[in-house]
């Protein structure tokens, strides 16, 4: 057990992606499969959040939302009502390797139109997720440069906030990743980092692992190689169920050994903290009885903290395992049970 497994939850996913307004040229498709996102009306009565708490943008034509529509005209309006919890809150749209341009275009002019703030994620690193659920990503170095590239021109002036390559940076320290793509990760992320921050209006956070797996002292000096001191900070907890309390005090016990860099928190699904049942290398795939964890804001009341956010799409299944389905596929059971956990 890596301690990071989680992330899985976006193997082969495309960006669930149209999204509204004149920039529509992203060729993502809804990740449910069974046609709901057909629905024009899919979108009908999501609405953004207050922006001085929350300014990220939530996406009117997410899989979440369609699902909403489609259990409302089923008239199942109790259900529609609780996987609401999820659709009226800013998740991170993850950009997958298909026109990257087109994607991150689409997300950010659809987000600025609606004055808010775009959450992207990159998760395309080479060698990515150990041959596991999320295995895959760029062919190799160049490849992983033009699709950096491409996001990079997509976003352009508008302002935006990146997490950057879940467990890439973990998983050079937990042995995880062979030996031999060490120094090119380290060379990629630093480089990604850099395309990103020499943008107008562009915030990026390295991801860092999360409470569970080790120490901060084996990873911070990795963090710095991967460009650390260039980023705005570091992400923990990416699509894994550690509290907030805990993910906090990780967090800053890191900060203190990367120049006091700020953090966010993945808390999309930390309601009921961690599983602690079952064998450990299978704790972070779809366990039961988890909960929906703070809705994401700005207003964190910790100065370390500069947000909470839903980075992991809830709703969407971590893997073919505990029943799910496919990685990054909604499992409406799972939503549910997400949603009502948490009142």
């Amino acid at each position: 057990m890596y301690g990071s497994r989680g992330v899985g939850a976006f193997a082969g996913r495309r960006a669930s992606a149209a999204v509204l307004g004149a920039a529509l040229l992203i060729t993502g498709c809804s990740s449910d499969g069974d046609g709901k996102g057909d629905d024009p009306e899919a979108g009908a009565g999501i609405s953004q959040q207050p922006k001085e708490t929350d300014p990220y943008w939530v996406n009117p034509d997410g899989t979440a939302a369609r699902e909403v529509a489609a259990l409302t005209k089923a008239g199942k309006k109790a259900e529609a009502e609780q996987v609401r919890k999820i659709a009226e809150q800013p998740v991170g749209e993850w950009i997958s390797p298909e026109n990257p341009e087109e994607q991150t275009r689409g997300f950010t002019e659809a987000a600025d139109k609606a004055g808010r703030t775009a959450l992207l994620v990159l998760y395309n690193i080479p060698h990515r997720d150990c041959g596991q659920y999320s295995q895959g990503g760029a062919a190799d170095g160049d490849a992983y440069r033009d699709f950096v590239d491409g996001v990079a021109k997509g976003i352009g002036d508008r302002p935006a906030t990146v997490i950057l390559e879940p467990d890439a940076v973990l998983h050079l320290v937990d042995g995880c990743t062979p030996q031999e793509f060490h120094e090119e990760r380290y060379d990629l992320l630093k480089g990604a980092v850099a395309k990103l921050k020499g943008l107008k209006d562009t915030k990026v956070y390295i991801d860092a692992g999360n409470a569970g797996w080790g120490e901060p002292d084996q990873i911070f000096d990795p963090l710095k190689r991967a460009g650390i001191d260039q980023a705005d900070g570091f992400s923990v907890n990416v699509s894994n169920f550690y509290s907030t309390e805990d993910s906090i005090a990780y967090g800053k016990q890191l900060s203190a050994k990367v120049g006091g860099k700020p953090f966010v928190i993945d808390t999309s699904r930390n309601g009921n903290g961690p599983y602690t049942q079952g064998a450990a290398d299978e704790r972070w795939c779809n366990p039961p009885g988890r909960a929906l964890g703070e809705t994401p804001t700005v207003k964190t009341d910790d100065p370390l903290v500069d947000a909470y956010l839903w980075i992991k799409r809830p709703g969407e299944s971590d893997g073919e395992c505990k029943g799910g389905p496919k990685a990054g596929q909604w499992w409406q059971d799972y939503a549910l049970g997400l949603a009502r956990a948490s009142d």
